[in-house]
């Protein structure tokens, strides 16, 4: 979009608004001309407020009546065209005016394609965690040789998070896109290879390659969703992406206890089954890789709203990744969230990575019903994300959900682990249901969240870093709980949940809620500023100052 290169230049083209929401407003002489030509009609279109054109002795006394003119609607924002930039002199009857915003329908494309190579990417992080008991013994390694081909998506991760939230601010969407999905087939087709007992080192190499290419998945959603959907989409759009995420978790819990059951007497068997999982997942990989490469376009035409518009217009040559990420570990409200996250999205790893031990120290020989219990987790887990992400596109009410989801994810921990032992799996199944709304719906409100209280950094950037923590609290949670489970019995791991949950509660109630995103969308800015405006007869400048809005009145 061309832009006036002063103020001044602002105030010459008086047929569009000011920049920030704010409107030209002109000196008495300039403003009685423009009235009179109001009223004999020759410039009758020169000037528009909100939109709308003077043409009216009606309109023009309204506009001297009061210095306070509102904002445009949405709708209206929506609508705008893109002003003519300077010099350009074509005639609007010549060419066809572009929208300055439009949404585009490939971005639903994009989500799916999205969302699917993310599900693949999650299936092959729980695949082991699942049947632990059925590749320590087809492998002949410990259990905790197994729990670390899930931790190593979590190890992974905190290396790399800062190159690859680097490259995806430099590089693009699209290139990170690639990446993400061609390490995720690479890694299916090596773990291929794996099929005999003697080759774990095989299996952990394959596995590796899917936790680098989860490095450019987990921080994609809230940038997919900003930069393809429009401000009343953009909260349902980021819990879909995360959905796909969370769909992975879920088939991961359903389908390896299925494909690869307890047949440790007959290791050819077990060697096939496995095989069949394998070469399944690598086949639907690729399909996936291919589809990423013809479909996964950048960005769209048009921006989809006021605050990618307003990211868009500003110069490339100013942003400066180290100075992104100074600004967000000076913004304490982002640190009280980085930590808040972590904590939850941690305990949800270590749940998930632990739930086979947890349940088969309870209800000895039920692996199927401890994948059971997993899927339900997870796929009540997915109703929350995208009822909580429709609540968010209504509401904006991001702080208030959020710390309420967090007081239901701690109640739902308390039961889960109050009831776990009671030897009737249809409670566990209850309570697995309970504790996954509410745990997993909490991961896209973190994502929104976090985008709206840092605004204008990158939103790759943002969530790059709470993934980054969460991995870490992620880690360190499952080796603790493991460790307790091990030693003890599940309750003293999940008690040790419980705890750190409580502390979070606390941390995210103190979190400042400033919804610096959604006040660009709705035309509210931080400062309030003087409007210049030059009268046509060279006078001095009038200076006239617009009062900000409160948000209650938009």
């Amino acid at each position: 979009m061309a832009r006036p290169d002063s103020e001044e230049e602002a105030a010459e083209d008086p047929g569009h608004p000011h920049a920030n929401g704010y409107l030209s407003v002109l000196g008495d002489g300039h403003f009685q001309e423009v009235i009179t030509e109001a009223q004999n009609g020759p410039k009758a279109d020169s000037l528009a407020l909100n939109g709308g054109p003077l043409n009216s002795s009606g309109a023009s006394s309204e506009a001297l009546d009061g210095l306070q003119t509102p904002l445009a609607t949405e709708e209206e924002t929506q609508t705008r065209l893109l002003p003519t930039g300077p010099g350009d002199t074509t005639p609007e009857a010549e060419d066809p005016l572009v929208p300055r915003i439009a949404l585009s329908a490939r971005r639903f494309l994009v989500l799916l394609i999205f969302s699917l190579y993310s599900l693949v990417n999650a299936f092959q992080w729980i695949q082991y965690s699942i049947i632990t008991n059925v590749f320590e013994g087809f492998y002949g390694v410990s259990s905790l040789h197994i729990d670390w081909l899930s931790m190593v998506y979590m190890l992974a991760y905190v290396p790399l998070i800062f190159p690859a939230t680097w490259l995806l601010n430099t590089r693009g969407l699209r290139l990170t896109a690639l990446l993400g999905s061609g390490l995720n087939c690479l890694g299916a087709w090596v773990k291929c290879g794996s099929v005999q007992p003697h080759l774990f080192w095989v299996t952990m190499l394959g596995q590796s390659l899917c936790s680098v290419a989860q490095v450019f998945i987990l921080g994609l959603p809230s940038r997919i969703a900003s930069v393809w959907f429009g401000p009343k989409e953009v909260s349902t759009a980021c819990a879909t992406a995360v959905l796909g995420n969370q769909l992975g978790t879920a088939v991961g819990f359903l389908l390896p206890p299925v494909l690869v059951p307890n047949t440790q007497n007959n290791t050819s068997l077990l060697a096939c089954n496995i095989s069949t999982m394998f070469y399944g997942t690598a086949s639907v990989s690729t399909l996936l890789f291919i589809l990423t490469i013809i479909a996964f376009k950048e960005k769209p035409k048009y921006p989809p709203s006021q605050a990618q518009a307003a990211l868009q217009d500003s110069p490339l040559e100013e942003y400066s990744y180290k100075k992104s990420i100074r600004n967000l570990f000076k913004n304490i409200p982002f640190v009280l969230l980085l930590i808040t996250y972590g904590i939850m999205t941690g305990a949800f790893y270590s749940v998930s990575t632990l739930l086979n031990q947890m349940i088969l120290k309870c209800y000895e020989g039920e692996e199927v019903n401890a994948g059971r219990i997993g899927l339900t987790l997870v796929v009540a887990g997915m109703v929350g994300s995208i009822l909580c992400g429709l609540w968010l596109d209504y509401t904006k009410t991001y702080k208030q959900t959020t710390l309420l989801v967090y007081i239901l994810s701690f109640v739902g921990m308390v039961i889960f682990t109050a009831t776990l032992d009671l030897g009737y799996l249809i409670i566990v199944f209850i309570t697995g249901g309970v504790l996954g709304f509410f745990m997993t719906g909490y991961l896209p409100l973190g994502f929104e969240f976090a985008v709206e209280i840092t605004y204008p950094e990158s939103e790759g950037t943002s969530s790059g870093l709470l993934n980054a923590a969460a991995q870490i609290f992620g880690i360190l949670f499952t080796l603790a709980q493991g460790k307790l489970i091990s030693d003890y019995r599940s309750l003293a791991g999940n008690i040790f949940l419980c705890a750190w949950m409580f502390v979070g509660i606390i941390l995210t109630a103190l979190i400042k809620s400033d919804l610096r995103r959604h006040n660009i969308n709705i035309g509210i800015t931080n400062d309030i500023k003087a409007v210049p405006v030059d009268s046509p007869t060279d006078q001095e400048p009038t200076t006239v100052m617009l009062p900000k809005q409160s948000e209650s009145a938009m």
